[in-house]
């Protein structure tokens, strides 16, 4: 797949076939995305990648937690504490979307709910990565981790594989390291789900707008 065909292509997707993914495919898409530039090339991530019985424990564990009323504590902060324009409102559009094309009306809290749940199952996806980095790092490694990140999902995608990035199970760093063995110097950032994409699943035919280039650029110095 050329490279601009992965970009266009690649999306978030919220319901994967049962299909497994070979190592081998994996320990590929692990070392392309190693090529991915960090500072002074510090190569800032680490990278656990969990499937079957192990993957289906750590799930549960997780949604035990959430059953059990454990707040989410995630040890850094992704949002703003406080929302604002243009962010706010492309953040609501987004979620209200979701869930129309989902046919969850906008007040049905519980069935909402059990949709956020399925971040936990990784979205029912074969392979489930934990991305994490040492926290005595700058914020530049953040920065670093982010061009990792869309590297691997660029090289999932051209092998016709979908991924999506979720930072939510940062919020329960506590119980991920009870399942791989986590160092405490290591801050959990995210994790990627990664399969095949059922086609005809609703939540997977969501395509996000995006900002024309005119709004958030400004040329200098040219002719025209």
């Amino acid at each position: 797949m050329h490279v601009d065909a992965a970009i266009r292509s690649r999306k978030s997707v919220r319901r994967f076939q049962p299909w497994p993914v070979p190592r081998a495919t994996l320990e590929q898409l692990l070392e392309l995305a190693a090529r991915a530039p960090s500072g002074s090339n510090t190569q800032p991530w680490q990278v656990h990648v969990i499937t079957g019985e192990r993957k289906q424990a750590l799930c549960a564990d997780i949604l035990s937690h959430v059953a059990s009323a454990h707040a989410p504590d995630a040890e850094y902060a992704y949002y703003p504490e406080h929302w604002f324009e243009p962010y706010q409102q492309r953040r609501r559009e987004v979620g209200f979307e979701l869930y129309e094309t989902l046919g969850i009306e906008r007040h049905d809290k519980v069935a909402r709910r059990q949709q956020e749940l399925r971040n936990f199952s990784f979205f029912d996806a074969p392979v489930g990565l934990l991305i994490s980095l040492d926290r005595r790092l700058g914020a530049g490694s953040f920065l670093d981790l982010g061009m990792f990140l869309q590297t691997f999902m660029l090289a999932a995608r051209a092998r016709g594989l979908h991924t999506c990035a979720q930072a939510a199970f940062a919020g329960y760093h506590q119980v991920v390291r009870a399942h791989v063995q986590l160092p405490a110097e290591q801050l959990l950032v995210c994790g990627i789900a990664l399969g095949h994409e059922v086609h005809d699943a609703a939540e997977n035919t969501m395509k996000t707008p995006r900002e024309a280039i005119e709004g958030f650029t400004s040329f200098h110095g040219f002719a025209d």
